[in-house]
């Protein structure tokens, strides 16, 4: 069972739903482009379709000729649903359910290329590849445990490339990072009634009230290289490596528990959180069948196994870091295969499909986390418009694992761990996501 101290602060929804909204493991995106998404993202390091490769793979911009703009956006609209019983003190009061939890999003992305001479080539990203927004309604009962959840990333990648000879391409970049998100956590607005006149009233006046809630931001630097090895004329291999990201939020918590550390009420505490963004790396392959077909495949890795723990500094709460949540996430890994055939000269379609797997096992996760694996099932298609216009749009159904949740909420009392609250239940859902994109050649 996943435990949870009753003393958290800054940051302690920072685990809401962390991804419910994002489809990759934990709180990472995937949908970088809709020229991927069509194929599920199935050999990106070793693929350049267009100025997106960069943010993937920047050798792979050694590939592409004279100067390259891509533009596009891809909308996410994840159903998920938590549903369990809660028990306090032991006891089981009701069974409970929120429908819905994980916000839709569009998520934008642009990119430029240009190919300086034979052997160099530099391009520019906008892009993210980290966010979540998540909401449980007032009328779920385990809002104690957090009721809302909001991370935002936009990400700035300059990178350049040089081509080593016929086979062999090389690639680095520069990543400014800058994210900022608000996370809370707040008592039912239904809880049951005791038949108490007195303690029922003051249940009613707290309904509702933010027991705790935070908002920061920050910036930070990172990088990425890559590699491409061209064997021959129809294979290739591409490797990439990004760095993690140290992201310091800062900014103030309120609500009832900094309030009561402090005996009064409406308070604002300022205070910090580290977050890591974790490693990622990739090895792909793409292979030229016949004139027509196309396979590339990818594997995933993401270090989500440096997310061990959470830990807030509020000064005027607690003197030293405050542990808020021992994590125990495990890194994750991702597998993908992807075709794309070249139905006629100017249309070219594309299908995919992957298996993302969760970064929590069963035993640390929790209704904040809903961390489970992923199946994907892509399609898209690419249009040649002129020789210095294309289109491209991609499509993505996918299916995720139902997971069982079992977690407390404990307080302290002389020293004591007390059992104040807990629930066991499960998150079920589903995502669909559609991608388009437009590309231009000068």
């Amino acid at each position: 069972m996943n435990k949870n101290k009753i003393t958290l602060s800054l940051a302690a929804a920072l685990t809401l739903g962390i991804s419910t909204s994002t489809m990759a493991a934990g709180f990472q995106l995937a949908e970088y482009s809709a020229t991927g998404l069509g194929r599920a993202f199935a050999g990106e390091a070793a693929m350049a379709d267009n100025a997106s490769a960069q943010f993937r793979n920047p050798a792979m911009m050694t590939y592409l000729e004279g100067t390259q703009v891509s533009v596009g956006a891809i909308y996410v609209d994840p159903n998920i649903d938590v549903e369990g019983d809660v028990s306090l003190l032991g006891h089981k009061v009701a069974t409970t359910k929120a429908n819905d939890i994980a916000h839709s999003a569009v998520i934008p992305n642009f990119y430029i290329s240009h190919r300086v001479n034979e052997q160099w080539a530099v391009g520019l990203a906008l892009a993210t590849n980290y966010g979540m927004e998540t909401e449980l309604g007032g009328d779920f009962l385990g809002t104690i445990f957090g009721n809302q959840a909001n991370i935002m990333s936009v990400e700035i990648n300059p990178n350049v490339a040089y081509k080593i000879n016929d086979q062999f391409s090389i690639g680095a970049g520069v990543r400014y990072v800058m994210g900022e998100g608000h996370f809370g956590a707040s008592i039912p607005n239904n809880l049951p009634q005791t038949g108490n006149a007195g303690i029922d009233n003051l249940i009613g006046k707290a309904q509702g009230a933010d027991l705790k809630y935070m908002e920061g931001d920050d910036s930070a630097w990172g990088w990425q290289l890559g590699a491409a090895w061209q064997i021959n004329d129809a294979n290739r291999i591409g490797v990439n490596y990004r760095s993690a990201v140290d992201l310091k939020l800062k900014g103030e918590a309120s609500g009832a528990f900094y309030d009561l550390a402090h005996m009064q009420l409406g308070g604002k505490y300022p205070g910090t959180m580290a977050l890591t963004l974790p490693a990622t790396a990739e090895i792909a392959s793409f292979h030229q069948l016949t004139d027509k077909l196309a396979m590339h495949a990818s594997f995933n890795w993401t270090d989500w196994s440096s997310f061990d723990k959470l830990e807030a500094n509020i000064p005027s709460y607690k003197p030293t870091p405050d542990l808020i949540k021992e994590e125990n996430w495990e890194d994750n890994y991702r597998i993908a295969l992807g075709a794309t055939y070249q139905y006629t000269n100017k249309l070219a379609v594309r299908t995919g499909v992957a298996y993302d797997t969760s970064a929590v096992s069963s035993e640390h996760r929790t209704q904040t986390i809903p961390e489970t694996d992923r199946l994907w099932l892509s399609l898209g298609a690419g249009y040649q418009w002129s020789d210095a216009l294309s289109f491209d749009a991609g499509f993505t159904y996918i299916f995720a694992k139902d997971a069982s949740i079992n977690e407390s909420l404990d307080v302290e009392i002389q020293n004591k761990e007390l059992s104040l609250a807990s629930f066991k239940g499960e998150t079920t859902g589903n995502v669909w996501l559609v991608g388009v994109q437009a590309n231009y050649k000068f």
